[in-house]
């Protein structure tokens, strides 16, 4: 009757009339393009709700013609109509199968598709948010299946219910009440025995629901103890399967330390799955022993009407038939509706996602289009910590500088001098004061030209598994001779003529086996490629040697000039060699400018510039 699986969330009963708006909503805006989606969802589950009755149908008329004494032709006709009405009813649901099932199958690139572009487009914050990415992952951990189509294939089963609910209805209450007017025919033939008869049939759908429901939710919170030791055993073989992260665990001589906590995740994962195989056993059983008993009674009562002669022979089959369908699509619709009602919470994470502001979208000012790329950048009285703390990162920061010089930033580990650059590049918005640039608060630009002010290589840089080209140019339109300049101007000229596929290699081996393994260090000189690519008049670098050896570390900053121009260059660097190359050096302590001004000019005044050169001096003699 029911189908077998964990009950997701409240059911049905406990649902409000907000929950199904919510699913409704969630449904349309999902979609709203793919109306064909719907129509074959509710033309499918129409087409297999009614489609079994044919066959109950034609099997009560032939056996009451064949008791009749009907000639072999009227049953021939009887079973070529039957057979036919099927045949169609059997290739237009085909074609609607094959049709819904595909657009199931990439129902979650296109659930993926706004989502994605949410993602892009939302404030930079909620993407440093664990709750929110935690959201989104609860939008899609439906084993494999996007929100979208789950539902739909709960409502296609919703519809099938329904129609097979409808048609067992029509077809078995005439039946049941035939010639039930009195109790002249006896008590088995009274409208009494009916209700009772209907009445026992329906208790029996709601313990079979109830009971079901009760194993469910155990099988439920059973898999859900069981995902978090499968999040466990996923990140213990990407251990295995990436050569990075065991050399620390050779080094180290972990291996124990790894084997005792698979064997405790492999544990958990053994107990488990044992109690979901009980309960679903358990589910099982109910199920098919409540349907026995419901089939014996329906059999029973079919009889004893044929016995008083109120139904023949062939409406003993059409009617157990029928009410038999009735009870187990009852069972089914009411399980499905309790599934739906389990998507409710994964609905509202779908629409909060979504709802979540942009904020940095609602600037309008176009950015003013300079020729010499000079900008006058101003911090006035900015204040700023991150959302959800109470700890500010930076400090009543006031400061004025004029764009095409070179800066350096300078500080201890976490004086601020990352997010300083995070405010600058608009990631985040202050918390309290204002940014502006050439006198307009930068919140008032529009966003996108604003972003096209700067070309950034942060510490945690990303090069991705594209063509070296494409990385470069940050897209698939590629300018070779553009592309080729900023790898040599990035130090990795030679290395990429070396390359047989030269700005068409691919980076890494993720998706092609002729793919080029980069070191680390060549990895920040393409990312610093990719900035000088990108001609903005903002060059900013966040620890831009990190990754690189002394003697490339040297070239880099020997040719500074080369790789940036007439541009303003900015670094943020623990190593302060950097800061020989720069006219004006911003000195970071607690969220806050503590001293300002030339190397030479720092190097002589008492502070905290010269007390971490002096701590570094040794590496530049």
């Amino acid at each position: 009757m029911t189908s077998t699986g964990p009950m997701q969330g409240k059911g049905v009963c406990s649902m409000s009339r907000k929950d199904w708006k919510l699913v409704i909503s969630v449904l349309g805006s999902l979609s709203g393009k793919h109306k064909d989606v719907l129509a074959a969802m509710v033309g499918l589950g129409v087409l297999a709700g009614a489609r079994p009755f044919i066959a109950v149908i034609l099997t009560g008329m032939l056996v009451d013609a064949v008791y009749g004494g009907r000639e072999l032709g009227e049953l021939l006709r009887y079973v070529a109509v039957g057979v036919g009405v099927t045949f169609v009813i059997q290739i237009l649901e085909g074609i609607m199968t094959m049709f819904f099932n595909r657009k199931l199958e990439y129902m979650q690139e296109i659930q993926a598709g706004p989502l994605n572009e949410k993602s892009m487009e939302m404030d930079y914050e909620y993407l440093e948010n664990a709750e929110v990415q935690e959201m989104r992952q609860r939008v899609e951990r439906l084993g494999g299946w996007s929100l979208t189509a789950q539902m739909l294939s709960t409502l296609n089963k919703i519809t099938r219910n329904l129609t097979a609910v409808a048609v067992a209805v029509v077809v078995a209450v005439p039946m049941l009440f035939r010639g039930s007017h009195s109790l002249s025919r006896g008590f088995a033939g009274s409208w009494l025995m009916a209700v009772l008869f209907l009445a026992a049939v329906m208790l029996l759908i709601l313990l079979e629901f109830k009971l079901g429901r009760y194993f469910n939710r155990k099988v439920a919170e059973s898999r859900q103890q069981m995902s978090g030791y499968e999040n466990r055993k996923k990140y213990y073989l990407e251990i295995l399967s990436e050569p990075e992260k065991q050399k620390d665990l050779r080094i180290c001589r972990q291996q124990g330390l790894y084997e005792k906590e698979f064997a405790d995740v492999a544990r958990g994962i053994r107990s488990t799955a044992g109690k979901v195989a009980k309960h679903v056993c358990c589910s099982i059983s109910v199920e098919q022993t409540i349907s026995a008993f419901t089939g014996f009674l329906v059999y029973a009562f079919a009889g004893l009407l044929a016995c008083g002669g109120m139904i023949s022979i062939g409406g003993v089959v059409t009617y157990a038939a029928s009410v038999l369908k009735f009870t187990e699509s009852m069972g089914s619709l009411v399980y499905q509706l309790s599934w739906l009602g389990g998507n409710v919470a994964r609905a509202r994470d779908y629409t909060d996602y979504m709802a979540l502001p942009q904020r940095k979208h609602a600037g309008t000012i176009p950015v003013e289009k300079r020729r010499d790329d000079r900008f006058t950048v101003e911090f006035d009285h900015v204040s700023f910590r991150y959302p959800g703390t109470e700890t500010y990162v930076i400090r009543d920061l006031s400061l004025k500088f004029e764009i095409g010089e070179k800066m350096a930033i300078v500080g201890r580990n976490g004086s601020g001098k990352s997010t300083f650059i995070k405010l600058l590049c608009r990631l985040y918005d202050v918390t309290e004061g204002c940014i502006r640039v050439n006198g307009i608060d930068i919140r008032k630009y529009n966003y996108g030209e604003y972003s096209d002010l700067f070309a950034v290589v942060f510490q945690d840089f990303q090069v991705f598994a594209f063509p070296l080209g494409e990385n470069v140019a940050a897209g698939f339109a590629v300018e070779e001779e553009r592309a080729k300049d900023a790898l040599e101007r990035a130090g990795m000229g030679e290395r990429c003529r070396r390359l047989e596929a030269g700005l068409s290699a691919c980076i890494g081996k993720e998706f092609a086996e002729e793919g080029v393994t980069f070191s680390g260090g060549e990895k920040q000189k393409i990312a610093i490629a990719r900035a000088i690519y990108k001609n903005a008049p903002f060059v900013i670098m966040d620890e831009p040697t990190a990754a690189l050896d002394p003697e490339s570390e040297c070239e880099v900053y020997a040719g500074f000039d080369r790789m940036v121009g007439r541009k303003t260059a900015i670094y943020i660097s623990h190593r302060l060699a950097s800061c020989r190359f720069c006219q004006d050096i911003l000195v970071f302590d607690q969220g806050k400018v503590v001293q300002r001004g030339r190397h030479e000019e720092l190097e002589e005044q008492d502070g905290l510039y010269r007390e971490l050169w002096n701590a570094q001096a040794q590496y530049y003699a």
